[in-house]
């Protein structure tokens, strides 16, 4: 297997189920890795179609009646990106060779200190601009980026034929795995959303998560994490069943995009600064785990412990911000998602979206109660999912048809699941509400109908603006959009080029208004402390012991958080505009947690 050479300090994380659908296709030639979703088989159906008619590629369509069509249609997807992938990398290469021009730009989009842009200015400098060199060079020193998969571990619905329940493996995150492990792809596949131990042992079941004879992996596991504990958990079940974990990619709890998984108060600094410290002990520790269940099965043993890289994804918006994660937390690379939602060339939006979050600001991006998984949700103002969500509860048919059903995931009223935001969950719920009339007041009934009629259907939501952006039939029901982007972005204000984008991450250009915009640490700070003071406000004198533990817990971790922030910004030599000012910040906040009064449990 090629080791891969890694061109960018950073990737573009997944997004959504449509955002990142093609990202690969239309970056990957540039060396920028990025990360598909391969939750929906439908979508990638159709956009399989679609890049096969635009690169006069056969297609033959995968429909459900064929016996394993999900995991079918997700392998020849990925398969056919990675032919496209190819090709335009192939020619990507003969540009740079045969023309200064493309060459000379390309050499403004690399990071400052790499080697390869070193390598290629200095065939410029020197006037060797001889075209067999420089491709020869290039074959030696330039890679295309990952093409990485994405798999939300709880998205696993059960699956039935009529009546009768299919085995596990046809599972929707099961069929993912299989599609992706099948596939030419020599890449990785990102697990989030937490363990699926099922899933999990699922992987036992392909060679190619194993080293092969020649000790490479010739596929790859990348874990999401929110803290260190959990990685070494998840990392230790892997390595039980002789399997590598091959990344960590942290993720804020809550300055994120997508689903917000809250720590109890555990900052990105501290939670970063705990890999840092004890990286080696999370190599040593699966290491050890993995040889010896390798040497159980039979199967080739390395020698020593394979990569392990440590990346960090979540509010990040500056070159400075960048380099110091690389820097002084030393990260492998950086993970940068919101942002690219306003590059045409990177992600697949709608017009209409793209513009409604290039205008939305601080106030219009919220964590909302949408998702049918019952997670906080990031949302924005002004979607048109929320819309037409609004017509069908003014006329009294609220809810979806839901025609994909990949979260019909409650067992409340169907053994084979139903999901919350489709009508016929929410029709029961409405049933139920109407016999409990006479017993509730007007504002309780309007509260819980609220809640009822709060969730939206995401799988079409996130998968329009693919549809609408490629010109592409939309079937059904009319759920515009749901967007998910970070709270970052509101420190972003117009559509950018990927150039300009790229630039602006290795501080080579400037993407940002010049916005009040608080240092990303500050920023999740403000978000743990107003989640805390939500928290306790939504509660009522209905709590137990556990709850006040966590609270209590949630408290005490922050006030740790602000303290190692002070003591971190006082000993860099980043940050020197900015240190006066995200002191005052830190010391305001300590002031604010410190305010927060816990109730406490009446003596029994």
């Amino acid at each position: 297997m090629t080791t891969t050479k890694n061109i960018h300090t950073f990737h573009i994380p997944v997004m959504g189920l449509a955002y990142t659908i093609d990202s690969p296709i239309r970056v990957a030639q540039y060396g920028i890795s990025s990360v598909i979703s391969i939750t929906d088989d439908e979508l990638i159906e159709k956009m399989r179609a679609f890049y096969s008619k635009k690169f006069s590629l056969p297609y033959q369509e995968i429909t459900q009646k064929c016996h394993d069509y999900r995991a079918e249609r997700i392998k020849h997807y990925l398969n056919m990106v990675d032919k496209i992938v190819k090709d335009k990398f192939e020619s990507f290469k003969n540009e740079l060779a045969e023309n200064k021009t493309a060459l000379e730009n390309y050499i403004a989009l690399l990071p400052n200190k790499s080697e390869l842009k070193k390598g290629l200015q200095k065939f410029i400098d020197e006037g060797l601009l001889i075209k067999e060199s420089v491709k020869n060079y290039l074959a030696e020193h330039f890679s295309p980026g990952e093409i990485d998969v994405n798999i939300m571990t709880k998205v696993d619905k059960d699956n039935f034929d009529k009546n009768e329940q299919l085995p596990v493996e046809f599972n929707d995150a099961h069929a993912s795995l299989r599609g992706f492990a099948e596939s030419d792809l020599n890449s990785s596949v990102v697990l989030s959303a937490g363990m699926n131990p099922r899933l999990y042992s699922y992987f036992e079941q392909f060679p190619v998560f194993y080293p092969d004879a020649h000790g490479q992996l010739p596929k790859k596991i990348i874990l999401k994490v929110s803290d260190f504990r959990s990685a070494m958990i998840q990392g230790n079940f892997l390595a039980k069943k002789g399997l590598w974990v091959s990344e960590y990619r942290i993720e804020s709890g809550l300055n994120c995009g997508g689903h917000a998984f809250a720590t109890d108060g555990f900052l990105m600094g501290p939670i970063m600064e705990e890999f840092k410290t004890k990286k080696d002990q999370l190599i040593q520790s699966a290491h050890e785990l993995m040889v010896k269940a390798l040497a159980a099965k039979n199967l080739p043993v390395p020698a020593q412990p394979f990569d392990l890289k440590i990346t960090a994804q979540g509010g990040v918006g500056t070159a400075e911000e960048h380099e110091f994660l690389l820097t002084h937390f030393e990260m492998n690379a950086v993970g940068w998602g919101s942002p690219f939602l306003l590059v045409p060339e990177a992600t697949s939006v709608d017009e209409e979206t793209r513009t409604l979050l290039a205008k939305a600001q601080e106030k219009d991006f919220y964590l909302s109660d949408i998702s049918p998984l019952g997670v906080p949700f990031n949302s924005v103002k002004g979607m048109s999912n929320d819309l037409w969500k609004q017509k069908r509860i003014d006329e009294n048919k609220a809810g979806s048809s839901c025609p994909k059903k990949l979260l019909a995931l409650s067992k409340e009223y169907d053994p084979q699941g139903i999901c919350t935001a489709s009508k016929k969950y929410q029709d029961i719920k409405l049933a139920e509400l109407e016999a409990q009339k006479d017993r509730l007041t007007e504002l309780e009934i309007e509260k819980k109908q609220h809640k009822i009629f709060e969730k939206s259907c995401l799988c079409v939501g996130l998968a329009n603006a693919s549809y609408m952006e490629n010109n592409l039939e939309v079937k059904g029901q009319q759920q515009g959009v749901v967007i998910c982007p970070g709270p970052n972005l509101a420190y972003f204000d117009r559509v950018v080029s990927l150039a300009d984008m790229v630039k602006h991450i290795y501080g080579n250009a400037n993407v940002m208004p010049d916005l009040k915009r608080p240092n990303m640490f500050v920023n999740e700070l403000k978000m743990y402390v107003d989640y805390l003071k939500n928290e306790l406000d939504q509660f009522t004198d209905d709590f137990t012991t556990a709850q006040l533990k966590k609270w209590n817990a949630f408290k005490s971790n922050l006030l740790s958080g602000i303290e190692y922030y002070s003591d971190l910004f006082v000993n860099t030599d980043f940050f020197s505009k900015e240190k006066t000012v995200i002191e005052q910040q830190l010391q305001f906040y300590k002031s604010e947690v410190n305010g927060i009064t816990l109730p406490v449990l009446e003596a029994v």
